[in-house]
């Protein structure tokens, strides 16, 4: 006797066929062998109550707030805890309430699809599927006070070597930034920015997809007219009001990162989630695709410590969102603090967080180490992905 781990349908189908159940009973049980966990805010006390006994009957279990109970609270939250079988079950029966539930449905069945739904992505003109193996994004700070490479690479000459070494290694993309986004570093006027990054872009471009990481329009139209392909905007779309509508404009691949001054937050993933959301919006309405737009979480930036491990823990959740995930752990702070180690012996730490984040849904990593993270994200996609749809 055993306890097995069901993450997904194909695995449920994998399991009961491994017991010689019959094929036509295999459809029927498979989405009753995977359970989902989900979380819903701002319902009203009617849509919490509704939805609450909606759940209940289908067999599934809803926790709502006390205040949606006896509708002292205008709005509350709702926990949802069922099997495939109950959620599908669930979004027909909402389909036919009033109470803006219907909305609700489409959301929940979008929310469903989206967990486990494989994605492709477009950079450069090529479409990337995803699933099946880790992309590496090489990092390359064109930077005199970046923190952990700041002033290696400041010379073109020394940073284009860089970037062809990483190539040599493995990279699949090379992420190049000319300002330094650490805490506390000194601004960097747009002219100074464009010096730095565009020779650097315009030779590694001919050999391999390149990202550009700034938050300033004017900089990202001069990579792009270099050569760059993508866009990694660490302000996530926040910033800068140009920024998504020069993306669009030159049809590139971006990423949209969380960002927040100060790590106090009730509900981490849940302020995650909402920012990028809107980030995504302001994506969309640019005239981005959804397949050129990529999240990232943003470790490191306005997070404490058990704020980033949080997120490693819990990365999964942002599939919800339907794009693939980013994750730049590489050297970060947290990793240091957590070791007690300087920067230039974090590689261990990385490889731990490198490892989990594709255990927990990571598409792509963005990395200092190129051959050290590649042979990592080799093994645990040998591991891992096996198993993915």
């Amino acid at each position: 006797m055993r306890i097995i781990e069901i993450h997904n349908l194909p695995e449920a189908e994998a399991e009961l066929l491994k017991i010689k159940a019959d094929r036509q009973g295999i459809k029927i049980m498979a989405p009753k062998a995977v359970f989902r966990a989900v979380k819903i805010e701002k319902l009203s006390p009617t849509q919490s109550n509704i939805i609450k006994q909606e759940m209940l009957a289908l067999g599934g279990e809803a926790a709502v707030s006390r205040g949606s109970i006896n509708h002292s609270e205008k709005e509350g939250g709702a926990l949802l805890l069922g099997t495939l079988q109950q959620f599908e079950d669930l979004i027909k029966k909402l389909r036919q309430h009033c109470f803006r539930l219907p909305d609700m449905a489409k959301e929940l069945e979008t929310v469903l699809k989206n967990y486990t739904a494989p994605l492709s992505l477009k950079i450069g003109g090529k479409t990337w599927p995803l699933g099946k193996k880790t992309y590496i994004m090489g990092i390359l700070n064109v930077t005199p006070d970046s923190f952990s490479d700041g002033g290696l690479f400041f010379d073109h000459e020394k940073a284009i070597a860089h970037g062809m070494k990483m190539i040599e290694e493995g990279a699949d993309i090379i992420d190049i930034g000319g300002e330094s986004t650490r805490p506390g570093a000194t601004p960097v006027s747009i002219k100074e920015e464009v010096r730095r990054i565009v020779p650097v872009v315009k030779k590694l471009a001919k050999e391999l997809p390149v990202s550009i990481d700034t938050s300033k329009s004017i900089v990202t139209q001069a990579a792009l007219e270099a050569g760059a392909v993508m866009v990694n905007d660490v302000s996530g779309f926040h910033r800068d009001p140009k920024m998504a509508k020069i993306a669009a404009k030159f049809n590139a691949t971006v990423t949209i990162m969380h960002m927040q001054k100060h790590p106090h937050y009730f509900d981490l993933i849940g302020n995650i989630i909402s920012y990028l959301k809107e980030g995504l919006a302001i994506a969309r309405n640019a005239g981005i695709l959804n397949n050129q737009i990529i999240v990232d979480p943003g470790f490191g930036f306005g997070k404490s410590v058990e704020g980033n491990l949080e997120i490693l823990r819990r990365l999964k959740e942002l599939k919800v969102l339907g794009h693939p995930l980013l994750v730049g752990t590489s050297r970060k702070s947290f990793i240091g603090k957590t070791l007690n180690l300087p920067v230039e012996e974090r590689i261990e730490g990385t490889i731990a967080t490198v490892v989990l984040a594709i255990q927990n849904g990571a598409d792509i990593i963005r990395i200092h180490d190129v051959k050290e993270m590649k042979r990592s994200a080799k093994m645990a996609d040998k591991i891992i992905r096996r198993r993915r749809i």
